[in-house]
């Protein structure tokens, strides 16, 4: 049975080499010895955190931290490199681990990353802006919350997609909608550069797949779109530089999320 098939060489793609070109085109110096401890980071999280569902130590993971550390070279091109890839781990890495795994990431970047010192970032302008928008939503901005909303913002600034994940009422929704009015406020005042938000909410189980996604009748042989792919075309129409924002809330199953791999890879094409 094994003639009747063709051989396939595979490999595994070189994580530091791929990094070290990213880095080197983003303006960094140093960018060897920088790709390989993104690297060695992801290698010893990989072997020393909790396996978790959500945790990924990929080239989707490699990619965000590169994209974080090229976005804060241009914003900061004077400071240490060091900080740099640091801060951009951390922001990226940190809001989706458990707090027991917390203690231990922090162990492996003080290892990688001996003697640097992380400036804490100036929220100043955004913070304002939250509790603002916590207090028209009927919000309490307990510190907790405001983390959330700092994590979520700056993983929109490194993703084009991802997923909030939580028990019920733990704020997920509440999150989203306070980011949205809050980023409507920093866009009024000439704040961060920031544009405001433009968002549909879908609930992904309230309609079948056909009428999500779009679906072929047999009968007419016609081809009918879905909710999703009609609100992807009136976003992609507009040419205002909002945010647009498709927010899927509700549980997550294989039948809808299986389609949107395409849209959350760098393919950005909803197939």
């Amino acid at each position: 049975l094994k003639v009747l098939f063709r051989t396939v060489a595979m490999m595994v793609p070189d994580y530091a080499l791929i990094a070290e070109i990213s880095l080197y085109s983003c303006g960094f110096l140093d960018a060897r010895n920088l790709a390989v401890k993104i690297v060695m980071t992801y290698r010893l999280c990989s072997e020393q955190l909790s396996s978790q569902f959500h945790y990924d130590y990929g080239m989707r993971a490699v990619k965000a931290v590169l994209i974080a550390a090229g976005n804060l070279k241009l914003t900061f091109p004077e400071q240490n490199e060091d900080i740099l890839l640091l801060r951009s781990i951390t922001d990226v890495n940190l809001p989706k681990f458990l707090s027991h795994d917390i203690p231990l990431f922090n162990g492996i970047i003080s290892d990688l990353f001996p003697g640097v010192v992380m400036p804490e970032p100036d929220y100043g302008e955004f913070l304002t802006a939250a509790r603002e928008a916590c207090a028209e939503m009927k919000l309490q901005p307990v510190p907790s919350f405001m983390e959330q909303l700092i994590q979520t913002y700056e993983m929109m600034v490194v993703r084009h997609g991802f997923m909030l994940v939580g028990e019920p009422f733990a704020g997920k929704t509440c999150v989203i909608q306070c980011l949205a009015n809050m980023l409507a406020k920093l866009n009024e005042r000439g704040q961060m550069e920031e544009n405001k938000a433009i968002y549909r909410i879908v609930n992904p189980k309230a309609v079948t797949m056909g009428q999500l996604f779009g679906q072929f009748d047999p009968v007419s042989h016609e081809w009918t779109d879905g909710v999703v792919a009609n609100t992807f075309r009136e976003f992609a129409s507009t040419d205002t530089p909002d945010r647009k924002w498709v927010v899927f809330d509700g549980p997550i199953d294989t039948l809808w999320i299986e389609s949107m791999n395409t849209v959350l890879d760098d393919n950005k094409k909803l197939f």
